[in-house]
């Protein structure tokens, strides 16, 4: 339903993918007029094939589709609530898949195409933006992907500092708090060095004898490894982002002097040094997902979740986000963007996909989504009011602004762990439908009239 009733300075959008995509067809719905700059058609990528909005580069599937017992199932449902494009397009060319929704790739990226192409208020114009957005653009949405033109790329480089965006992305994995066994695990920062708080706690070690050690290395050399693809291949990575089995390599015992180094650390359970010890150190605010500190890798999922759970007191460990190394490019959204995703350095800029450092088709475009509603409410003339962290957008949408450790900041898909607990704590067994049911809750009352304030 179209809501403007006067013709206002566009607003333009950078990148036709998912996020840029959704942003164009939600600000043109709500009767705003979209500039939509799409590079792809004169000039191509590395990774993409045709010039369609929305290809899909890896994988067809948006993976789980069920909102009862899975949050990417939920943030499936809140963006078809939110009458979302890409929803729309990807269950009309869903294939069959079991509780996943997978699509026919190019059906889906045709019917966004067509959506996008048929829209009065969208001008598509197939263009690279090669710096900044002149100023008398009062109104963007930068989305342009992890493959973001490197002119673009640099002018953003420019504005925001030299190490506020990365091309080269190491990934350690992220374990969920609740699935760490601390009969094994123990509590202590090395050395016993305070925080700026005094505590001394800050990460949480799990120890290994010589045995397990000399077992864990020869698992992971064994391991199988993925592979570059070609044109990542010639995109270093740096020593501080090394994969684990990579310095294995270099000698056995190579973790065990690096991330792997048991000095400064006794096991309160046995009162001595172990041979080796893996550190796990909080990754969101809410303390509810750890990262592996220096735990980078190239093995294949399923190697890691194997390996990974021969470490004591991870082996029934639970991965919110595995490892892994590959181009990307993407910013230091938790220091440079404000709640609504506008840069504090430019505020007429906001940014939207995977650039803001989210992972995963569907976390994209509901970025996208929701960057597009801000804007729409400031061009209303109101104030744009985020989601509740307690719902899946939001609870992505915080992480991403703000609730990640701008330190280890890495891209993230979205997971329970990024919700805030339950107070009083369900069961285990109860913890998941209880998160769902507040989060449906609390995502009607935003969408009902939460979602703007009046100016």
């Amino acid at each position: 339903m179209r809501m403007n009733t006067v013709s206002p300075s566009p607003i333009h959008i950078i990148g036709g993918g998912l996020a840029g995509s959704e942003a164009a067809w939600a600000c043109a719905r709500a009767g705003f007029p979209v500039i939509l700059h799409e590079m792809r058609g004169l000039h191509p990528t590395e990774a993409h094939h045709t010039d369609q909005l929305a290809e899909l580069v890896c994988s067809n599937s948006f993976r789980s589709d069920d909102p009862n017992n899975n949050a990417v199932g939920l943030l499936h449902a809140e963006m078809r609530a939110m009458g979302s494009l890409i929803m729309q397009a990807a269950d009309a060319a869903r294939v069959p898949a079991g509780s996943a929704l997978a699509v026919d790739r190019d059906l889906f990226a045709g019917r966004v195409t067509e959506a996008i192409l048929a829209e009065p208020l969208i001008e598509l114009r197939r263009e690279m933006v090669e710096g900044l957005p002149p100023a008398d653009w009062s109104k963007v949405i930068i989305a342009t992907g992890p493959l973001t033109a490197a002119p673009l790329a640099e002018a953003i480089r420019g504005v925001t500092g030299e190490d506020q965006l990365a091309f080269f992305d190491a990934i350690a994995p992220v374990i969920h708090r609740d699935s760490i066994d601390m009969d094994i695990a123990w509590a202590q920062s090395r050395w016993d060095r305070p925080n700026e708080n005094g505590d001394t706690q800050d990460y949480l070690n799990c120890p290994m004898d010589k045995e397990q050690y000399n077992a864990f290395i020869d698992a992971m050399l064994a391991a199988e490894k993925a592979s570059f693809k070609d044109w990542e291949a010639n995109t270093p990575y740096f020593d501080g982002c090394m994969p684990i089995e990579v310095m294995a390599e270099r000698g056995r015992n190579t973790p065990r002097f690096g991330p792997m180094k048991p000095v400064g650390l006794t096991n309160p359970r046995t009162g001595r040094r172990a041979w080796a010890v893996v550190q796990l150190r909080q990754d969101n605010a809410l303390g509810t997902l750890w990262n592996m500190v220096g735990f980078q890798t190239k093995m294949k999922h399923a190697e890691q979740v194997r390996v990974f759970r021969m470490i004591p007191g991870l082996e029934k460990a639970e991965f919110a986000r595995l490892g892994g190394l590959h181009r990307n490019t993407f910013i230091k959204s938790p220091v440079l963007l404000d709640e609504t995703l506008r840069l504090k350095a430019d505020p007429r800029i906001r940014f939207a996909g995977q650039i803001t450092g989210c992972e995963g088709y569907v976390e994209s475009a509901a970025i996208g989504l929701v960057a597009a509603r801000f804007a729409i409410a400031e061009m209303q003339g109101g104030t744009a009011v985020p989601p509740p962290a307690t719902t899946a957008l939001g609870a992505l949408l915080s992480h991403i602004t703000g609730g990640a450790d701008a330190k280890s900041f890495q891209p993230m898909n979205v997971n329970f762990g990024l919700f805030p607990p339950l107070s009083p704590a369900p069961p285990k067994s109860e913890r998941k439908p209880a998160l769902v049911a507040r989060a449906r809750a609390d995502m009607a009352e935003w969408m009902a009239g939460g979602s703007v304030a009046p100016a």
